[in-house]
């Protein structure tokens, strides 16, 4: 059924030991897609089969997630920076260094995000689906279900047991109208164990919430870099039902990016590629058709 689902050539790079699947479909310039937790590259499957026509569409399986190797703490530091080298190196070793649409997803817009502070003339579009490139809001409680996971024992159990997370987040992240039991089932497949499960948990870990904690200062950075972007062509859309990354985040990104074309889906959860696909997708489609200003590049002193 998975093949049916997701059917992408597998592709694997060695990374430090490591097996990273991504997805590479298609040819022209570069899409790459970048997921959060607690997801994999399944979740942009449609989006793939869609702009893999005319673009080169990139998508990895962050280490620990999706059909990637899952290694235990001795053999990966599951932190935000190691994340963004990942994917830094996946795409010198395709040789993708210009011309990126950058789609990105919950924690995949910090992971992105920090490959474009880094690399900002090589980003000639963004789309930004749920997700955050900043601190947390001012406006925003830090959610209790993150809180028990990310500091009590009792969140281990039900993560690492019980599969808590991402299991819950199948149910929850739509609000339209439940997944079917295959596309359910196909979240989740990818952590199966305990062992398998190490990421799902590590990735809420290591949400830094105030000065001292471990990547506090990289995402100070990553939302340093955001004027940097304010040239560069970008579509925001956003499931306003999301529990995490709901208005109080739209908000800042308004603020942050006042240029970008968004777009408000009252009635959607945080997988607005599940709860909106139909919607979604052509919009992002649309939006890699329409010709782009000639003052779109962000300029010496933009960077």
């Amino acid at each position: 059924m998975l093949d049916t689902l997701f059917p992408f050539k597998r592709n694997f790079l060695s990374r430090n030991g490591h097996k990273l699947h991504y997805v590479n479909e298609g040819q022209g310039e570069p899409v790459v897609m970048v997921h959060g937790n607690p997801s994999w590259s399944f979740y942009y499957r449609n989006l793939v089969t869609e702009l893999s026509q005319n673009h080169q569409c990139i998508v990895p399986d962050h280490i620990g997630c999706g059909l990637s190797d899952k290694p235990d703490d001795t053999g990966y530091d599951y932190t935000l920076k190691n994340r963004i080298d990942d994917l830094e190196a996946l795409l010198e070793h395709l040789e993708v260094r210009e011309n990126i649409t950058l789609v990105v997803h919950d924690w995949g817009g910090m992971i992105g995000m920090g490959y474009a502070a880094r690399y900002p003339d090589r980003i000639k579009r963004l789309v930004i689906l749920n997700t955050g490139a900043f601190h947390l809001p001012d406006t925003k409680p830090f959610p209790w279900a993150l809180w028990i996971c990310r500091n009590t024992l009792l969140g281990t159990g039900l993560v690492r047991g019980f599969n808590a997370f991402s299991s819950i987040a199948s149910y929850i992240g739509v609000k339209r109208k439940p997944m079917s039991p295959e596309v359910r089932k196909a979240y989740v497949s990818p952590f199966n164990s305990w062992e398998n499960r190490i990421s799902t948990l590590r990735f809420v870990q290591d949400i830094p919430l105030r000065k001292g904690d471990r990547n506090y200062e990289l995402v100070s950075e990553i939302a340093a870099s955001l004027p940097k972007f304010s040239h560069v062509p970008t579509l925001i859309c956003f499931g306003l039902k999301d529990f995490v990354f709901d208005k109080h985040f739209l908000a800042v990104w308004r603020e942050k990016m006042p240029h970008a074309t968004v777009h408000e889906f009252e009635d959607c959860g945080h997988y607005i590629l599940e709860d909106a696909c139909d919607e979604v997708v052509p919009l992002i489609s649309d939006f890699m058709k329409t010709p782009l200003a000639t003052d779109s590049k962000p300029s010496e002193a933009d960077l």
